[in-house]
């Protein structure tokens, strides 16, 4: 390894706890069982014990069937013997020096300097919402979806590199943690790929595209058919639809004109920034190809569009507007090189770039932890021990099969659901159950009637938690509310009450 090497291998390395720190604290900080772990981490929690959620694990396994991550996490917890929300913690972390990694490696192939590799990494710390898409740049927790995008970018810096096979081995791995996001970067790669070979002039390369057309061809046909995408292709009637309501990232044709105009721009930055290189003599040669098989996610977007409006089950749940991710991720590493090299670099414009952007994602990061969310740590690895937390804690010690009833906006209003926090089976989780029923249409009506039969919690009396109690075999209400029932536990402003 030469000097030069070593000093980049150095600077990565010293930017890693603070890319990871930086891009907690732009997110809000990292928090356990937030958000989408509503689902994900039942599903791990019915894999280490089969005995949980015996009126649940449908619901649960309606998404987790699809995926191989809640085997995956669950294999790891039994290996190391460590605690679940320990584990997610350094998976979270895992996942960001991946990202970082990917991007290293990406910049090392198309910048000059070491130090626009640092903005690059910094720029990534700025977690932005990637609009109407029901994602963001960065979450505030593990998210399978995170880590399958870092596995999908070091893809790219493997296809960079001229390495298809590990391009290939990489995005296979994505597959198995949030098959959307590895898709996405599979079609990519596989155009880039292609227009590789095409350039090469040799008939044996047309064949090499047309075999590997051809399997993936018969891969679709069989996922689609016989596979786990089987009865897929099928229009979601009006009352399915109606449970989706406030799902508006799933119908890109229901976006206002300004969204559209952001997800477009990414386009016209690309290809500008693209035309730059060329005058500047800076492309690589797979670069070309690397451009067009990014620049052909829109055209698949936009191919897609009948086909959502048309209310395809299979187009609306492979939620094709997640594309624009990708597109953000190139933008990202062009503008980065626009304002840190350019036509004229110099290692010091490089070095001024990487500094406002680190000085930029610090602000940020301060402003989001201090204003914003000041009630929130850096890091909070386990349920937080508050009122909420020590009443699940409570919940754990009931019986397994035990069943309970809360507010349906319980994991937004106290930060983990019943099913992450108590490990039991709970009426509805609004939120959550809802998204879920994207994939299930019986998913979708069991909510949409659970909701209905509970009605406004707030008003919720003692002689209808009991019937509800009896109609869906549940134990156990919490709630805020003093209601003339046989009280089980109490902490603070909440209240267990027994239902039978």
């Amino acid at each position: 390894m030469s000097r030069q090497e070593t000093r980049a291998a150095l600077l990565f390395a010293l930017s890693l706890v603070p890319f990871i720190l930086l891009c907690a604290v732009n997110s809000a900080g990292y928090r356990y069982g937030a958000s989408d772990q509503a689902f994900y981490v039942p599903a791990v929690l019915a894999r280490l014990d089969p005995s949980l959620f015996p009126r649940d694990g449908a619901l649960i396994a309606s998404q987790a069937h699809l995926t191989l991550i809640d085997e995956t996490v669950a294999a790891l917890a039994r290996a190391t013997g460590a605690t679940l929300p320990v584990l997610l913690a350094w998976l979270y972390a895992g996942s960001l020096a991946l990202l970082a990694g990917a991007a290293w490696l990406i910049a090392r192939s198309l910048y000059r300097s070491r130090w626009t590799a640092l903005a690059l990494l910094a720029a990534l710390t700025l977690r932005h919402a990637i609009w109407r898409t029901g994602t963001n740049s960065l979450e505030g927790y593990f998210h399978p979806r995170q880590l399958a995008f870092g596995f999908g970018a070091l893809a790219i810096a493997a296809l960079l590199r001229g390495r298809l096979l590990g391009a290939a081995a990489l995005v296979a791995v994505a597959a198995m943690l949030h098959p959307t996001t590895a898709l996405w970067f599979a079609v990519w790669i596989a155009v880039a790929a292609s227009i590789n070979w095409a350039r090469g002039g040799r008939s044996r390369r047309w064949w090499r595209v047309a075999t590997a057309a051809a399997l993936a061809a018969v891969a679709v046909l069989w996922l689609v058919v016989a596979g786990p995408l089987a009865g897929r292709l099928v229009r979601m009637d009006p009352e399915w639809l109606a449970t989706l309501v406030t799902k508006d990232y799933l119908f890109p044709l229901d976006w206002p004109i300004l969204v559209w105009a952001i997800n477009l721009a990414y386009i016209p930055i690309i290809l500008f920034v693209y035309r730059y290189r060329v005058m500047a003599g800076a492309v690589t040669e797979p670069e070309p190809a690397l451009v067009a098989g990014c620049l052909s996610l829109a055209i698949i977007f936009g191919a897609a569009l009948p086909f959502n409006a048309a209310r395809l089950a299979l187009a609306v749940q492979l939620q094709i507007p997640r594309v624009f991710w990708m597109l953000d991720l190139l933008a990202t590493v062009y503008v980065v090189w626009a304002l840190a090299e350019g036509a004229r670099p110099t290692t010091r414009r490089a070095q001024w770039v990487a500094a406002i952007v680190v000085v930029a994602s610090i602000a940020r990061g301060g402003f989001v932890m201090l204003v914003g969310f000041p009630e929130r740590a850096v890091a909070r690895i386990d349920v937080r021990d508050d009122d909420w937390g020590r009443t699940m804690a409570w919940a754990r010690t009931t019986r397994a099969h035990s069943g309970w009833i809360a507010d349906p906006l319980h994991a937004i209003k106290y930060g983990t659901s019943v099913r992450v926090a108590g490990a039991r089976d709970v009426l509805v989780e609004g939120v959550k159950d809802a998204a879920i029923g994207m994939y299930d249409r019986a998913v979708a009506m069991r909510t949409r009637d659970r909701l209905l039969a509970l009605g406004d919690f707030d008003r919720l009396t003692a002689d209808r938690a009991r019937q509800l109690g009896a109609d869906y075999d549940l134990d156990f209400l919490v709630t805020e509310a003093p209601l003339d029932l046989p009280l089980a536990f109490e902490s603070g402003t909440l209240r267990v009450y027994r239902l039978r």
